[in-house]
C-alpha cells in the first residue's frame, strides 16, 4: 500500500541517519544508486527525503547503509517535498542555483513559452544529470541537464 508523509520530520531524520551511514561506510551516491537500480540523481534525492523509492530499491539501499526495516519502509513513503526551508538559501551551492533562477528564470519562462506555448516543464516527469567536463580555458565545468516533460495549459 502507498503511504504519504504529511510532515517531513521523519524523512529528515532518516536522511541524517542515511548520510551518516554513507560517510561511515565511505560510499558514493553512485554506489547507493547502483544498489537501488535507479539513477544517481533520483536515488540521492530519495535518500535526502525528496522521493519515495520502490520497495526493492528501498530494501537494497537500507541493506547497503545498515538501516533497519522501519527505515526501509519510510524510504518508500511519499514525502512532503521541498529541501530548502523558507527564504533565500544560505548554502553557497544551493544559493547559486537560486541565483541562476533569479537571473535566468524569466528568460527560461520566455523561451519555454515561445517554443512550446502556455504551460510548464514538469518536475515530476523529469530527469536530472550532472557531469564534470574539462574547461578549454583550464579547470572544470559543471554540465547540468534538466530534462522535464512539457505539460500544456488546458482551458476548461
Amino acid at each position: 500500500m502507498v503511504h504519504a508523509q504529511f510532515d517531513n520530520t521523519a524523512r529528515q531524520a532518516l536522511a541524517v541517519k542515511a548520510v551518516d551511514a554513507k560517510i561511515r561506510e565511505d560510499l558514493t551516491w553512485q554506489r547507493i544508486a547502483d544498489a537501488a537500480g535507479l539513477s544517481v540523481a533520483f536515488v540521492t534525492a530519495a535518500v535526502l527525503g525528496q522521493h519515495p523509492l520502490p520497495r526493492a530499491s528501498a530494501e537494497a539501499v537500507a541493506a547497503l547503509l545498515g538501516l533497519d526495516a522501519d527505515d526501509a519502509r519510510l524510504l518508500q513513503t511519499i514525502p512532503t517535498r521541498g529541501s530548502v526551508p523558507g527564504g533565500v538559501p544560505t548554502d553557497p551551492t544551493i544559493y547559486r542555483f537560486y541565483e541562476m533562477l533569479q537571473v535566468y528564470g524569466t528568460t527560461l519562462k520566455a523561451l519555454v513559452h515561445e517554443q512550446f506555448g502556455d504551460g510548464i516543464v514538469s518536475a515530476i516527469n523529469f530527469k536530472l544529470d550532472v557531469k564534470k567536463v574539462a574547461d578549454p580555458d583550464g579547470g572544470e565545468r559543471a554540465v547540468i541537464t534538466l530534462d522535464g516533460k512539457y505539460l500544456p495549459t488546458k482551458p476548461f
